[in-house]
């Protein structure tokens, strides 16, 4: 049949001679008009402004502006462009009942899809150029259309076409859509106007495309790229050129920012404390209402989203039914007679010719068309699909908005916090912690699953009418066994939790053990306790093991029970069905069953889920409740209404607190809120020259008791006052109290403000006479520079911490530096003050950590200067150049007002007033002369304690200074560590790719790449054998899935064949039936062998994981603890072990089963219709390139998700933990910001990554609609060759692909980035250990070796490492039995090296060491080691018991440690110790003071009765009381004893039998100590004079 527009059925079908609009053919003629025209005027515009266009769109973003109803145009495309689909495909369906080709039935309807879509093409580029005049093409377009499809809908009805017919339901929609459309260009024509009008209308585009770093567009992009995640393209492609970092993701747009979302909730939570207030009683607002008001709409949007996606779920198998009940039917009616049939068809469709010459089909008729239903299936999967990530993604924004408004409240809240509540122990750092960290996630959860709540008992309502409807009540059989089993799984989830509690409460006391060996990790290889300590470790990981077992055994359950139950669940009802009905089981009823039992199983599993985690929700909201409407600071003390209020404050925090001030207000308006009395109480001569001033105050700290009682005391302007009192009276307490830290009982407390230029009038002004223009160039008065008793540092760099947000003025800062002493510690740092500090940088000392707190106040350009006790950790030198430089020539020159809290009682002297305390009240205040005259017996006190002091100063300078020893440590922990390459970030594939082509592509080529070594690595550690039984039982499982469908479609279509069913037949189906449950049965029993054999696999994994990394960490050299950060070896058995442990296996688990439903779903495809196999490889092709480039950006931003967590949460717990000094400085603001800004840098990291999974699922959810229509087009075509049960069984397959092709790009994704963790615990395996192993056996060497304690030295060097130079170089020495020997020499001088040496804890490469006739070299390191004795300079002591401290190994008698007790004198500090001998230490011996700890390594040392003892720097950070104990033990209890004294105090050695003096590692002098001081010019009678 040659094709002709207007068909060759009649020779009228060109004929008009009843009118021209009455010739059906002209009319559809007409309709091409418009089309043509569009295409005509769009294509040369399209085409001229395409190339600069393209290229503007990523750029220029600022110049998107959406015009009037653009979301409207965009909805009315989409569904325009589904009617003319339907158009076409009813034209064609209309053309196949005729007898020759009528082209005018559907080319119009072609153009007029290719018209629709060049439109919105053409509307997107006007938008995007902001150039409205072109619109006016679409204008007359829309009015021509709309004109034409009127016409056609007219001439319809004249002719008596009716609704039955499906034309005319589509041209009467066409119609309005295209009225619409003409309606929408109308009212941008009036909004805008752009064409008729003199004055257009100038708009600008939204302010966030104004700024440029805003690179996150979803909420401004055309509907089509927000459905399809189209503009994350750009990103997505280019992390695969260089790294996603924050600077690419740029800033959030305004309306997803912290603060905007926090004053959204906070007017929500405000409004609802006022409608309460109303009420009697004191409720608090609720904050379920608060987030109902706040962020109600959107939740509802997403609902309907959800709901809209589930109802379009069903489309599936519904689409399903109708083609294989169709096919099955023309099956049937193709192997019986045709003949009549035809008769029947010819003479009904003779009947459907309508006046106009051509065939209508009905709806019903369109409907039952099988290609017809093809497409529908695939509209219906894009459309089910697009909705569901929308769906997600307005939740998950939702619910990070609300996140980041919590936040925000939770952090303003704990800026108010009372003091009192912090110490009370109400608000506790911990309590704050888990807010910020867990309860608003849970809370951020809720609403991620919020929109699951109400939309799955909608699914499942549907799903069970729509089986009953299929099945009957059989049906309901099969959806009870379903329904029973989900309280089942509700069950295993909560002890799913309650195990990985417990878990968690074991990893955490194994890191604390792990934390003390590493801490401990030379005294221990020194002691060869290694093993001991090791035991311990494997001994908490065992029960952590065995809670892991419970948490991996209901990990597998709750995996098995998701697999199971639809099997079991279908077969129920399939076997009830097939009983009770005499109806056959049919191939579409089995099959579309199948779909929805498939669909109807998730609900009801997520259901726990969603349960578990609303009630979950439900506790966070009642913490974050009671946390939010606890105790504030109160606005009284300089705060509130009886202070001065000073312009600063009101400038700084307007707009951050209830009670805002307007800027542009004149001040005197601004204060007339407040309460007058404020002339009243401060009178320049009741505050004559005086900064702060408190009058008969009482301050609690609201604990009801007192602390602070008649309280009467003036601090004088631009004088050092001090305050002295017993530890304990309130000294401390004193400075919070003025500074309205604390809760006021009674009496007054008066701040006075002065500029700078009338410092020396005596004036107080109130706040009525301030004058704003002080604020310039006086001193910011308000804040006051407070240094607390305890040290709080940023987490920040040294600078950082010093100036406190105030600008870098170079010469002030050195100035500060060099008056706390800073500078020699500074330059220990590996990069200066540029170092960061605090919990995440190098860990200083407590003295260190005092003065850069001190430095802070110090810089601070304040007018008041609060020190609490800054004397406190620093040594005599430090105190008094403090003193010096800091505090009286630094700060009192430059007349600032400075009040000190200290117990140096020779700084007195100084004071120019005085303020004595004691047990909470003010014994007298005056000038140190006041004192003397009146209150004598005080004074005496005093100078008693002074001289005690001035002694102490006398005997430290003696010695080497705690200073000294502080930057010793700090050394120690630098040294070598700016050489070592961070090992963290080595891969081992690196190594490989030696390829010296461009540098960039190789490390993208490692990008791209998955570690493959680091997959194997962890397979081959959960064991070969179990590797094998996974990969069998997993492949048994999925063929065995495959069977039980298989057998299905073989039963089902067997019905069909036989219709007539006779005994046989019966007998056919019992076999069918039994093959079918035997089937069954054993898919169940496989489902649950693979879901315990991943989870046994990964446990064993896991532990020989861990097993080997101790090991090899143990066994390390010391060198490899010296070079590699603590932190960096903790977080491989913290953090990468957790990955290990508990997320690797779940996500192997998921990915094998979705790539095994996959690949079984393709291969039953390709199995039904092999013809489907050549439509593969586009697929594969495009599966391939989204995986690639989705893998690599997801790794990115997951580790910028984690990367911007920890800063965040840090900087929580800083400010609770520093909350006074922030509000004694008066810096709350800048700390809001800061937090606002991590919260942002955070939520923008999470929200790309939301975005990125959304991008991967639209891509991978469409492929798999694209491989649906495929494969159902593919059946239909072949349906002659296939029996109907076997297309059901590829459609229903087909379906799957859809749900599980982005599970295995997530879960790859997710596998690659902990497989990262497997890796960094990988390249801790391959260090190298010590060769523990000896040429001489153990039972060869004597018991009681060494017996004598002779040493020979001979021709010793010694190295660090086989890379470094030698640190000792042919050493050569005799040391006879029993003798003391001394060793000193300058820092570095190889004198530590050689008492290392001893232990072979370093390398000997030549020469030796031979104690009692043995080569030490030849010894097993154990037995060298455990026959030995040291004493180190850092006394350490492990959590536990004394007894076990002594004596790990349990080898000694009680006499035998009260022996050792006794010869250290601590014998009777530990018989007053509860316990005794059992008697707990603290984790590393916290409980007792470091002279004691020393004392307990010399009772250490004692116990194990060796004849040689090292003691290396022993007495460097003791006292001296402590020392002369130590030596005069050392004399008597080791008389016989071979004592090796490595010295840093040459004084301590003069009593010994033979020094060694030593210089870059050879021995310069070698005798006895009175030969050397007899020559004057030796090196070690120098040394002597310079200690004397």
């Amino acid at each position: 049949m040659a094709p002709a527009f207007c068909g060759n059925d009649s020779a009228g079908a060109y004929n008009v001679d009843e009118g021209v609009l009455n010739n059906g053919c002209f009319v559809d003629a007409l309709n091409l008009v418009p089309h043509v025209f569009l295409l005509f005027i769009t294509f040369p515009i399209l085409f001229i402004g395409w190339g600069s266009q393209s290229s503007k769109v990523q750029i220029h973003h600022n110049t998107w502006l959406h015009f009037p109803g653009h979301s409207f145009r965009w909805i009315l495309t989409f569904i325009l462009l589904f009617v003319l689909v339907c158009e076409i495909a009813e034209g064609m369906v209309s053309d196949r009942k005729m007898d020759t080709r009528h082209l005018h039935l559907f080319m119009p309807a072609i153009m007029g899809f290719i018209a629709a879509i060049t439109s919105i093409v053409y509307y997107h580029n006007i938008e995007t150029s902001n150039f409205p005049k072109l619109l006016l093409a679409l204008f007359i377009y829309w009015v021509l259309a709309f004109i034409g499809k009127t016409i056609k809908l007219v001439k319809y009805c004249d002719h008596g076409v009716s609704m039955s017919e499906l034309r005319f339901c589509i041209t009467l929609m066409l119609v309005f859509l295209y009225g619409s459309l003409m309606a929408i260009e109308i009212n941008v024509i009036i909004f805008r106007k752009y064409v008729f009008f003199v004055n257009p209308k100038k708009v600008k585009p939204p302010e966030d495309l104004q700024d440029l770093g805003v690179r996150f567009l979803q909420p401004f992009v055309n509907l089509l790229s927000k459905a399809t995640y189209w503009w994350m393209n750009t990103l997505i492609i280019s992390a695969h050129k260089r790294p996603i970092d924050l600077k690419t993701i740029g800033k959030l747009p305004i309306a997803t920012r912290a603060l905007t979302n926090y004053m959204r909730l906070k007017e929500a939570y405000e409004e609802q404390k006022q409608k309460n207030a109303r009420f009697p009683g004191d409720r608090p607002p609720s904050i379920w209402r608060s987030m109902y008001r706040a962020y109600g709409r959107p939740i509802f949007l997403s609902s309907t989203f959800r709901y809209l996606a589930d109802l379009l779920g069903f489309a599936g198998p519904l689409c399903i039914f109708r083609i294989v009940d169709h096919l099955s039917k023309t099956n049937k009616s193709s192997s019986s007679v045709n003949g009549t049939n035809f008769m029947i068809e010819s003479s009904n469709q003779m009947d459907k010719v309508k006046l106009m010459g051509v065939y209508f089909v009905s709806s019903k008729e369109f409907l039952e068309n099988v290609h017809v239903l093809a497409v529908l299936l695939f509209l219906a999967l894009i459309l089910q699909r697009t909705f569901l990530q929308a769906s997600y993604y307005v939740a998950i924004e939702t619910g990070i908005n609300l996140r980041g408004a919590l936040l925000a409240m939770i952090y303003n809240k704990i800026l108010r916090l009372s003091a009192s509540n912090m110490s009370m122990g109400e608000v506790t750092l911990g309590q704050i912690n888990n807010l910020v960290a867990i309860e608003t996630n849970q809370l951020m959860w809720f609403l991620f699953l919020c929109p699951n709540l109400w939309a799955m008992p909608v699914q499942i309502i549907m799903g069970v009418i729509l089986l009953y409807h299929m099945l009957g009540k059989s049906a309901l059989i099969g959806a009870s066994v379903i329904a029973l089993l989900a309280p089942l799984q509700y069950f295993i989830a909560t002890k799913f939790t309650d195990a990985q509690k417990s878990t968690l409460d074991y990893s955490t006391e194994r890191l604390k053990n792990t934390n003390e060996i590493l801490k401990g990790i030379k005294l221990l290889k020194l002691y060869a306790w290694e093993h001991i300590f090791c035991n311990n470790v494997e001994k908490t990981r065992m029960q952590e093991l065995t809670s892991l077992k419970s948490f991996a055994l209901y990990t597998s359950l709750s995996i098995f029970m998701n697999a199971a139950i639809p099997i079991a669940a279908v077969l129920a009802t399939f076997l009830a069905y097939t009983h009770g009905n005499e109806k056959e089981l049919s191939s579409a009823v089995a099959f579309t069953s199948l779909s929805l039992f498939n669909i109807l199983v998730t609900p009801l599993f997520l259901l726990s889920t969603v349960i578990r985690f609303t009630v979950k929700a439900l506790v966070s909201q009642q913490k974050l409740k009671e946390f939010l409407t606890s105790d504030e600071i109160s606005d009284d003390g300089f705060r509130g209404d009886e202070a001065s209020l000073n312009v600063e404050t009101c400038k700084k925090h307007s707009g951050v607190h209830t009670k805002a001030f307007n800027r542009r207000q004149p001040l005197k308006d601004q204060l007339e809120g407040f309460d007058q009395p404020l002339r009243r109480f401060i009178r320049s001569s009741e505050t004559e020259d005086v900064t702060v001033k408190v009058t008969d105050g009482s301050f609690s700290w609201g604990s009801g008791m007192e602390t602070l009682s008649n309280i009467s005391i003036r601090v004088p302007t631009g004088q050092l006052t001090m305050i002295v009192g017993q530890v304990g009276c309130g000294k401390s307490s004193l400075l919070l109290a003025t500074l309205g830290e604390m809760l006021k009982v009674s009496g007054k407390v008066y701040w006075s403000k002065k500029p700078i230029n009338e410092m020396n009038q005596d004036i107080t002004l109130s706040a009525h006479e301030i004058d704003p223009v002080f604020e310039v160039t006086g001193r910011n008065r308000n804040s006051v520079a407070y240094s607390a008793q305890k040290p709080w540092l940023l987490n920040t760099t040294v600078e950082e911490n010093i100036t406190f947000g105030s600008p870098f003025i170079k010469q002030r800062y050195k100035a500060v530096i060099d008056a706390c002493s800073l500078q020699p510690d500074i330059d220990l740092l590996p990069f200066g003050d540029q170092t960061e500090i605090g919990e995440r940088g190098i860990n200083l000392s407590g003295g260190q950590k005092q003065r850069i707190c001190v430095a802070r106040a110090l810089y601070q350009n304040t007018s008041t200067v609060f020190l609490d006790d800054p004397f406190s950790a620093l040594d005599i030198h430090l105190s008094d150049h403090l003193m010096q430089e800091g505090i009286l020539k630094f700060l009192r020159e430059d007349k600032r007002t400075i009040a000190l809290v200290t117990h140096k009682l020779q700084y007195l002297t100084h004071a120019d007033w005085i303020i004595a305390m004691k047990d909470g009240s003010i014994i007298r205040e005056g000038t140190l002369k006041d004192f003397q005259n009146h209150d004598v017996e005080l004074y005496e006190q005093w100078k008693t304690l002074m001289n005690r002091q001035d002694q102490e100063f006398e005997k430290e300078t003696e010695g080497e200074s705690q200073t000294m020893l502080e930057r010793k440590t700090l050394r120690r922990a630098m040294y070598s560590r700016e050489a070592k390459a961070q090992m963290d970030d080595e891969d081992e594939e690196e190594d490989e790719e030696d390829d010296d082509d461009d540098n960039m592509s190789t490390v993208m080529r490692l990008r791209t790449k998955m570690p493959w070594r680091a997959f194997w690595r962890y397979l081959t550690s959960g064991g070969f054998f179990l590797l094998f039984l996974l990969i069998i039982s997993k492949l048994l499982k999925h063929s065995v899935m495959v069977a039980i469908d298989y057998w299905l479609a073989v039963w089902t279509s067997s019905n069909q064949a036989n219709e007539t069913e006779t005994v046989t037949d019966k007998i056919d189906q019992n076999y069918y039936k039994m093959w079918y449950s035997i089937l069954c049965s054993i898919g169940i029993i496989l489902c649950l062998i693979t879901s315990l054999t991943v989870e046994w696999m990964g446990l064993t994994a896991a532990k020989n994981l861990h097993r080997n990394l101790l090991n090899k960490i143990i066994l390390a050299p010391v060198r490899f603890f010296d070079s590699t950060p603590l932190g960096q070896i903790l977080n491989r058995f913290s953090a990468d072990t957790n990955i290990i442990d508990q997320h690797i296996p779940p996500t192997l688990e998921s990915l094998t089963r979705s790539t095994f439903l996959c690949l079984s779903a393709i291969g039953v495809i390709v199995y039904v219709t092999p013809i489907f196999f050549t439509a593969l490889l586009p697929f594969v092709v495009a599966f391939y390139f989204i995986q690639k480039y989705f893998r690599v950006a997801s790794k990115d931003l997951q580790e910028l998700d984690d990367s911007t967590q920890l800063p965040l949460l840090c900087h929580f717990s800083e400010t609770t933990e520093g909350l006074t000094t922030i509000r004694a400085f008066r810096h709350e603001a800048r700390f809001k910001q800061r937090m606002l800004e991590l919260t942002d840098a955070n939520n923008i990291a999470y929200l790309f990554l939301s975005a990125a999974n959304r991008w991967l699922e639209v891509r991978t959810d469409y492929l798999g609609a694209f491989i649906v229509l495929t494969a159902a087009l593919a059946s239909i075509s072949y349906s002659n060759n296939i029996s109907s049960g076997f297309v059901g069984f590829g459609l229903t397959y087909a379906l799957t692909v859809c749900n599980y092709l982005n599970w295995v790009v997530r879960n790859l994704a997710d596998l690659e980035v902990q497989m990262g963790a497997v890796k960094k615990v990988n390249s801790f395996l391959n260090i190298e250990s010590e060769n523990y192993e000896g040429t001489i056996d153990p039972s060869q060497v004597p018991e009681d070796w060494p017996q004598q304690g002779e040493i020979k030295i001979q021709d010793l060097c010694v190295r660090y490492d086989p890379t470094l130079k030698p640190v000792l170089k042919h050493v050569k020495a005799y040391i006879t039995p029993g003798q003391k020997v001394g060793i000193c020499g300058r820092t570095g001088s190889g004198k530590s090296s050689l008492s290392l040496a001893f232990f072979r804890m370093v390398d000997i490469f030549e020469g030796k060491i031979v104690i009692d006739g043995i080569d030490i070299c030849k010894l097993p390191l154990h037995t060298l080691r455990s026959r030995l004795s040291i004493i180190l300079q850092d006394p350490v002591l492990f959590s536990g018991s004394i007894r076990f401290n002594l004596d790990p190994e349990c080898k000694c008698t009680d006499d035998r440690l009260w022996e050792a007790l006794e010869i250290a004198q601590l014998k009777n500090m530990v018989k007053m110790l509860p316990g005794g001998l059992n008697a707990m230490v603290t984790e590393g011996g916290e409980n007792f003071s470091v002279g004691q700890r020393q004392l307990f390594s010399l009772a250490r040392a004692f116990v194990r009765k060796s004849s040689i003892l090292i003691m290396d720097e022993a007495t460097a950070s003791i006292d001296m009381a402590t020392e002369s104990i130590l030596q005069k033990v050392v004399m008597t209890a080791f008389a016989n004893r071979t004592v090796v004294t490595i010295a840093h105090r040459v004084h301590t050695i003069l009593t010994a039998d033979l020094v060694i003096v030593m210089k870059r590692g050879n021995i310069l002098e070698y005798d006895k100590p009175e030969s050397l001081l007899a020559h004057e010019g030796g090196v070690f009678a120098s040394f002597v004079k310079a200690d004397m």
